[in-house]
């Protein structure tokens, strides 16, 4: 084992995670099936934000055969507030596609692994080496930090010569025993000491021949993205009330928010009482504008301009659209706004 990768696992032995809910099944051996789910909820997502969610997510799926047949609304739901929708449809996907191709049975080879919705290369070696024992290199966020900082990486990770030349390093340094503590170890690293802001370098286990620590460079390593001044949308949503219930619609399968409820929206600059009669055919008794509510998404930040619709008479949902008693609603698959102003609606009636 070289010099690096052994401390990396001395130091995970006596410092590292080693009570995160995912890292030991009822039995106390390692779940592959809870490694996966966690893997992918991580992805783009702090652990302390991910605990609640695996935890309800596993007491109502306990196995990959329980997710697997279970509605998409239903996962949707239990996904709801953490983001980026297209984790949960893809892990409900992969789910369908192992008991379909696999027999029930993760498969325990990385190459197999990213053969399946929302499984890449990292995430991949991560649930083979973590689930299963397999030897391979993984390259998420705090491994990358902790890469570029020790052997002095500079550029922007997400230019493809800088990944490959991290890839590289990842491959180079990993042991030929001990993948699992050593995998972990690295993630532990990346999360506790080698931090984005204020890294811990007294307590690193690599830092005599980290490059960063020596040139005084960790807060240049690795090099951040390119900054850009994000996109903004306006939108108005329509919340359409008649007695204590509320009217949502289901988004299309793909695109933001993909599969999940929600508001009903038009223009910013559109007249909402109009758009109701032309549209639903509702004639509409009050309509009152709310304190608007912003939320940013990766590539743009969405303006949101709620409008309070009370419903003289209303038609039948169409498929595609639902009345929902407003308590009900709230346990719906609905992105985080949505739920924001359905519980402001909540709070005014109180």
């Amino acid at each position: 084992m070289s010099a690096f990768a052994s401390r990396i696992v001395r130091w995970q032995r006596l410092h590292g995670r080693h009570n995160l809910p995912w890292q030991d099944g009822a039995d106390g051996a390692r779940d592959p099936y809870r490694v996966w789910l966690s893997e992918i909820m991580l992805q783009q997502t702090q652990v302390a934000t991910v605990i609640p969610y695996f935890e309800r997510f596993v007491a109502r799926f306990p196995d990959l055969a329980a997710l697997a047949f279970a509605a998409e609304d239903e996962v949707l739901a239990l996904w709801s507030g953490l983001g980026y929708y297209s984790r949960a449809r893809n892990l409900h996907a992969a789910a369908r596609a192992v008991v379909e191709r696999h027999g029930g049975k993760l498969p325990g080879d990385a190459a197999a692994l990213a053969q399946l919705p929302g499984i890449g290369r990292s995430t991949a070696a991560a649930i083979a080496a973590l689930g299963f024992g397999r030897r391979g290199a993984i390259l998420d966020g705090n491994v990358r930090r902790v890469l570029a900082r020790h052997a002095g990486v500079a550029g922007w990770p997400g230019e493809r010569s800088v990944e490959t030349a991290l890839w590289a390093l990842a491959e180079a340094r990993l042991p030929d025993t001990d993948i699992e503590a050593y995998t972990q170890g690295m993630m532990d690293l990346g999360a506790t000491l080698c931090t984005r802001s204020r890294p811990r370098c007294a307590d690193c286990p690599v830092r005599d021949d980290c490059v960063a620590h020596r040139e005084h460079r960790t807060a240049e390593l690795p090099t951040p993205r390119p900054k850009k001044t994000l996109p903004e949308k306006q939108v108005q949503m329509l919340l359409l009330l008649d007695r204590d219930e509320v009217l949502l619609e289901k988004r299309p399968p793909r695109g933001i928010w993909g599969g999940l409820w929600s508001l009903p929206e038009v223009a910013a600059e559109a007249d909402a009482a109009s758009h109701c009669r032309t549209h639903f055919g509702f004639a509409v008794r009050s309509q009152q504008p709310l304190a608007p509510l912003s939320h940013s998404f990766t590539h743009f930040r969405l303006h949101i301009r709620p409008v309070r619709l009370q419903v003289a008479s209303r038609r039948d949902a169409t498929p595609g659209r639902l009345w929902l008693p407003l308590a009900d609603a709230r346990g719906a698959a609905l992105p985080a706004p949505v739920r924001t102003l359905l519980d402001r609606l909540e709070e005014c009636a109180a």
